[in-house]
């Protein structure tokens, strides 16, 4: 049951029959008074009772975390979620017997899920939150290689003079590439493309003295 609609003498004493009911406090409800009620003469004549509609306010996180298991339970995976909340952030390191089939290829399941995940956050909480989902510190080991693939990839732009187009990556992936590389003076990244398929383009800078001769 997510809402009820109660009456009471007044509407203070209907809103608590109905928390009651609903067995939650009164902060994670949302209250609509439909009939504040009429006090009849003597207490009795014309008397009329509150009535109001309360519903139980959809927490974002304990959406996003029922959203995971019933997604990765038609997966066929048995999930254990671990949250974490830092400000606007939220982490759930996720546990599976099956990480391998969780995670997906260079990430590319751990990633929908955690995109999909996003969506549904945003579509019940107040505030921007942003979600992020992690399987046996996979995060940490894919900023390493992203490191050392965006090093190798801006090698290769200044060596051969061509721009280098990187795979589809999310936003943060993207900024592990751009942060990895900000004090090169010899290239320069751009992101292309429109979500979920934004990838980024690494190219080396012209200099000067090879500029002019084109102008």
């Amino acid at each position: 049951m997510t809402q009820i609609t109660m009456t009471g003498a007044t509407v203070e004493e209907a809103v608590a029959a109905a928390l009651a009911e609903l067995k939650i406090s009164k902060e994670k409800s949302e209250v609509t008074v439909i009939d504040e009620g009429k006090k009849g003469f003597l207490g009795l004549i014309g008397s009329r009772p509150a009535k109001v509609l309360v519903k139980k306010r959809i927490d974002a996180i304990e959406e996003v975390d029922r959203y995971i298991k019933d997604v990765t339970s038609h997966m066929g995976l048995e999930v254990v979620t671990k949250i974490q909340k830092k400000g606007k952030i939220v982490i759930f390191e996720l546990q599976s017997e099956k990480v391998a089939l969780l995670i997906g290829k260079r990430g590319q399941t751990l990633n929908s899920l955690q995109y999909l995940a996003q969506l549904v956050a945003n579509q019940h909480s107040e505030q921007f939150l942003t979600v992020m989902l992690d399987a046996e510190n996979y995060r940490q080991r894919r900023q390493e290689t992203l490191e050392q693939l965006a090093k190798k990839m801006a090698d290769q732009a200044v060596r051969t003079g061509r721009s280098v187009k990187l795979e589809p990556m999310p936003s943060y992936e993207r900024k592990i590439i751009h942060n990895a590389l900000t004090g090169r003076r010899d290239i320069e990244t751009n992101s292309e493309g429109a979500e979920p398929h934004r990838y980024l383009m690494i190219q080396a800078k012209k200099n000067k003295k090879e500029s002019s001769v084109f102008k």
